[in-house]
């Protein structure tokens, strides 16, 4: 399947809810097709991996194709160069999240871009900054102490910058790491309440957006994570 087949495919799968959906994220709607996130994971299984097609799908602008893109690429074969090169047309939450969560999360170096992006002065490399904290407190199995302090240390740093898709991602990051155990749960409603005591606007957005989650968390038999007691399982406890 060429690229052209693919994004004939992809406006033959649009309509015009989704393709709204996508123009109120801020997306030029020259750009937009307007598909549904489950037809193109659909699409991408039937695809198979190709970082060439990946390439020319990213290539044509259109939010859907990148996207696929992001599922499509082999993460073995991606350098830190190509990452960079994806970032820098990346102009939405959503794609952000995305290919931060379904490829860089994926990479051995991945803990990487999080030191360079916290540092960053444009928006979606901060927020991917704090979307890939959040993705390794959820899913890196190997994240050690050291490397949480760090993640804390960087929250606390960012915690002032008021874009609203990066605080969000802030208090996304903040709110992880407080559900991997009590340990780490105490830590970051220390760093939480501090914010809340101390900080400015919004620090105390951020604040009381984790407290909201972290309070009220209790370890379920069988759950490697903290869960809320309100919920059907916490409430057994």
């Amino acid at each position: 399947m060429t690229c052209a087949d693919i994004i004939n495919k992809l406006k033959a799968c649009s309509s015009q809810k989704y393709k709204e959906n996508v123009v109120r994220m801020g997306i030029p709607e020259e750009n937009s097709i307007g598909v549904s996130t489950a037809d193109i994971r659909k699409m991408a299984k039937e695809i198979g991996r190709s970082n060439e097609l990946a390439f020319e799908l990213w290539k044509t602008g259109y939010h859907e194709a990148r996207l696929l893109a992001v599922l499509l690429f082999e993460k073995k074969q991606v350098s830190h160069d190509d990452i960079e090169y994806l970032m820098g047309d990346v102009i939405s939450w959503d794609l952000c999240d995305h290919l931060c969560k379904n490829l860089i999360i994926k990479m051995k170096d991945y803990d990487c871009f999080i030191k360079e992006w916290s540092r960053s002065s444009e928006t979606y490399k901060l927020r991917a900054a704090f979307t890939l904290i959040a993705s390794s407190a959820i899913h890196d199995d190997k994240l050690d102490e050291e490397a949480i302090d760090e993640y804390l240390m960087l929250i606390r740093e960012c915690s002032n910058h008021p874009h609203e898709h990066v605080k969000k991602a802030v208090s996304w990051a903040l709110r992880e790491i407080g559900k991997i155990d009590y340990c780490n749960n105490e830590k970051a409603l220390i760093l939480a309440k501090e914010l809340k005591e101390n900080g400015n606007k919004t620090q105390l957005w951020i604040a009381k957006d984790a407290l909201k989650e972290i309070e009220n968390l209790v370890k379920v038999e069988g759950r490697k994570r903290l869960i809320s007691a309100k919920s059907k399982m916490g409430r057994e406890v």
